[in-house]
């Protein structure tokens, strides 16, 4: 009996049956909170919904992580003032309106950032300047989340390692252990050469920080639903981690092709430019095509729920859930696509930059 085929479907099932689920809950979730947002005063009653502000609303950070229904969490306000620092919960900034009188300025709650206002509760431009925002986020406790979470996978991993030295990989192990050659094999080694094994730990770690952050951002409940990677300033500080990375690995002939290249003296003032312009180009083509992937991923799926509450009607409600299924599945693949050209044009930077000298 061909047990393999009966297995492959039971997975399908599987994954079909947890996307539907995710699917529907998404619309609920977003149903929910799109009326219940906390540091927004809504009537869902006289106002018409609008889909811009609830998607952007959805897929930017936030003081506050939506659990469900009305229930949420307020996260800690932490603000540096030229007079000293502030802090308390985003629960005093509820409902948008509401000014909170801290302990040197009065602050609200203005476009999802916290700022200085006057006794009136208008802006105070130049107080808002004295002040900095370290306030722990929403997108920062999700990043907390998937460092845990990348501690307890590699230590398991390395501790099942000590354990079964010689034998079969076993549980986690197993499910590890092929992606680590994945990207051993398929990434570190054809790109980087036989120096691969110096770089395996932050490609690994790129990796897997990426993917876990993707697959988190597609589950709607918490501790999921976070847009992580499709925050550009975390995609602006890994592809600078990239660009320090490449340029501190580099050898001296790859600085010799960018300051002495094998061309002509007259055109030395046009190529030498073009190369530094293109050691910054590639680390922020990294950044901008991994935050764009991942937003517009959340933007189209956000904007297929949407179209329940605008049309409303019961002929919609299953063409969008089917679209959103779809995309669901569609995106699965791209949290890992994402991950892996990611790492793939890292590891071909660094192979660039460390490559010996050929005639």
């Amino acid at each position: 009996m061909d047990f393999s085929h009966i297995l492959n479907s039971k997975k399908l099932a599987l994954s079909v049956i947890l996307s539907v689920f995710l699917s529907v809950f998404a619309c609920k979730s977003f149903a929910i909170q799109s009326e219940n947002e906390p540091g927004k005063a809504k009537n869902a009653e006289q106002e018409a919904f609008n889909p811009t502000t609830a998607i952007l609303e959805h897929i930017g950070d936030s003081h506050y992580w939506h659990l469900g229904g009305h229930a949420y969490i307020a996260l800690p306000v932490i603000l540096f003032t030229d007079k000293g620092t502030e802090m308390f919960s985003a629960d005093k900034l509820e409902h948008g309106g509401q000014v909170y009188q801290g302990k040197y300025y009065a602050y609200k709650l203005i476009d999802d950032k916290i700022k200085a206002v006057d006794a009136n509760g208008n802006l105070d431009k130049v107080t808002s300047k004295k002040i900095y925002d370290f306030s722990i986020t929403k997108n920062v406790i999700a990043l907390w989340i998937a460092g845990i979470l990348l501690f307890i996978i590699f230590f398991s991993v390395a501790s099942s390692y000590k354990k079964r030295t010689g034998k079969a990989p076993k549980g986690l192990q197993s499910l590890i252990e092929p992606v680590i050659l994945f990207v051993r094999d398929e990434i570190a080694r054809p790109n980087i050469g036989y120096r691969y094994q110096r770089y395996m730990p932050i490609l690994l770690t790129i990796f897997f920080f990426i993917w876990i952050n993707n697959m988190l951002g597609l589950i709607p409940v918490f501790p999921g639903g976070a847009n992580v990677t499709g925050n550009i300033l975390l995609t602006f500080v890994l592809a600078t981690i990239v660009l320090l990375v490449v340029n501190f690995s580099a050898n001296k002939y790859y600085w010799k092709h960018i300051f002495l290249p094998d061309v002509p003296l007259w055109l030395y003032p046009i190529m030498i430019p073009v190369e530094l312009i293109g050691i910054i180009s590639r680390p922020f083509a990294l950044m901008i095509r991994l935050y764009a992937n991942i937003s517009a991923g959340h933007i189209i799926v956000l904007s297929l729920i949407s179209l329940i509450f605008i049309f409303k009607s019961l002929f919609i409600a299953p063409v969008s859930i089917a679209f959103v299924l779809f995309m669901d599945v569609l995106e699965l693949l791209v949290a890992f696509l994402q991950a892996f050209i990611f790492t793939m044009l890292t590891a071909l930077f660094i192979g660039t930059a460390v490559e010996e000298h050929h005639h």
